[in-house]
């Protein structure tokens, strides 16, 4: 049963992706919906399960070393101001809007605050599919939109500790929190500056078959495993692993080898597995606030780091292209629902709608990005 699965997700990928490409739009869309189609919650023609979640995990760490193999390391130093400013107005105004909304709809002023601090995650894992299909993946808008996202992940867990602190019911020590954030980034500045390095010329000779791809996926398998450890999302630390490796002299290697193995099978069921957590089961009663939390995180994350990023100097165009690269929930939202849920601070009623919002932010991202940014992928900045 499992190969017929993994036979229908890449075949399903495969021909949802040439379609959507026919139609004009990315082919990562037609991906993310076919995981819907083919999931438990329409035809059912493949199931969740522990090995496809691992699967999947490999795939978005894959995608997002793949991501940081081609950034340019020194524009992402030079977009640490703009990348600093998308990712605080992609906080600050989802934040309060999802607090807003939450006192609103008569929830408890701790549920609201966890509301508002859900809807200012960011996950960029399918805005980096989209802008290496728009072969924006090395602009200075990509760059920013990166480093907003590490950024982002960092003060969202920062956030989250500090309100787990205060109203989960258990003592979280904040200072215990930003000291292994702090740890980790120390480690990954190591292994940019040297530790990379030192991994590749000490692995890659190795009289082995493929020893290069092996040493960059130590390097990507390592960090992601740091990162987790140190309390920073798996993605965050591939992404570093990506930089890393790609100021060695292996990096067009690893690159050109690593692609086809991520591409081929790896990835195709990452996006598939988004689709897995869509339930249409009372669906109809709650249309309604579905619709209203998914228009309050899509503006609040497009205008905040849209502001953000045009008081740094970028055109109105870009402005709106890094806002919607952010739009995304992705995985790290549904880390932080599935949180809320076991502290008491998420109820049960508001879980599935929730899951149901960060589906829709993440498949509405490439349409965005699309539409924004395709005539206009040579500006960086005005």
């Amino acid at each position: 049963m499992f190969f017929l699965t993994i036979l229908i997700i890449l075949l399903a990928t495969k021909l949802a992706g040439d379609l959507c490409v026919r139609l004009g739009q990315p082919a990562v869309v037609g991906k993310l919906i076919i995981g819907v189609i083919i999931g438990p919650a329409m035809l059912g023609w493949v199931e969740d399960s522990k090995i496809i979640d691992e699967l999947s995990e490999i795939g978005v760490l894959l995608l997002m070393f793949i991501a940081g193999l081609e950034t340019d390391f020194d524009e992402l130093k030079r977009s640490f101001k703009s990348s600093t400013a998308v990712a605080l107005g992609g906080i600050i105004l989802p934040f309060f809007g999802g607090y807003l909304l939450g006192t609103a709809i008569g929830m408890e002023t701790s549920h609201a605050i966890f509301l508002g601090l859900l809807l200012s995650a960011t996950s960029v894992s399918i805005s980096v599919q989209s802008l290496k299909e728009l072969n924006m993946l090395k602009s200075r808008e990509s760059t920013t939109i990166l480093g907003a996202a590490i950024i982002d992940d960092v003060i969202v867990v920062i956030l989250l500790a500090f309100v787990m602190s205060i109203f989960g019911g258990e003592g979280v020590n904040l200072a215990f929190v930003i000291g292994k954030k702090f740890i980790f980034f120390v480690i990954a500045g190591f292994m940019i500056w040297r530790g990379a390095k030192w991994i590749m010329k000490w692995l890659a000779p190795l009289r082995v078959f493929e020893s290069v791809i092996s040493a960059g996926l130590i390097v990507c398998f390592f960090l992601a495993f740091v990162a987790e450890e140190f309390g920073v999302a798996g993605i965050i630390g591939a992404f570093v692993a990506g930089l890393a490796v790609s100021q060695t002299t292996y990096k067009e290697e690893v690159e050109h080898k690593l692609e086809p193995i991520a591409y081929a099978i790896f990835v195709p069921i990452f996006f598939v597995s988004v689709g897995f957590s869509v339930s249409f089961q009372g669906l109809w009663d709650q249309l309604g606030l579905i619709v209203i939390i998914t228009i309050v995180a899509i503006l609040t994350k497009l205008t905040g780091s849209g502001i953000g990023a045009k008081l740094t100097g970028f055109s109105n165009r870009s402005a709106l292209g890094i806002g919607s690269g952010m739009v995304s929930r992705g995985e790290v939202a549904l880390i932080i629902a599935t949180i809320g849920l076991e502290s008491g601070l998420l109820l049960q009623k508001y879980f599935t709608v929730l899951v149901i919002v960060v589906i829709l932010t993440t498949l509405v991202t490439p349409f965005l990005l699309k539409l924004i940014l395709h005539e206009d992928n040579t500006v960086q900045d005005s």
